[in-house]
C-alpha cells in the first residue's frame, strides 16, 4: 500500500533527525523550518507524529500476515 510506504519514509526522516539532535545537539527541522516554534516546524513535527502513529498498524499487519503464512504452512 501506497500510504504505508510514505508513512515509513517520514518516519525515517524524523528518526533521521531526532538521530541528529541526540548526536550532534541539531534540529535539522527547526533550522529549514526557522525555529522549533516556526508554523512550517511544527506542521512537519506534526506530520512525523502522525507517520509514527499509522506505522503502528504496520506492527499488527505484519504479524496478522505471519500468523496466518505460518498456519497455511502447517
Amino acid at each position: 500500500m501506497i500510504m504505508d510506504r510514505i508513512a515509513l519514509l517520514i518516519t525515517i526522516i524524523g528518526a533521521l533527525n531526532w538521530g541528529s539532535i541526540g548526536l550532534f545537539g541539531f534540529d535539522i527541522v527547526a533550522w529549514i523550518g526557522g525555529g522549533q516554534t516556526a508554523l512550517f516546524s511544527r506542521i512537519v513535527y506534526t506530520v512525523v507524529a502522525l507517520a509514527g502513529i499509522w506505522c503502528i498498524s504496520l506492527l499488527f499487519r505484519a504479524r496478522e500476515r505471519f500468523v496466518s503464512t505460518d498456519s497455511d504452512n502447517a
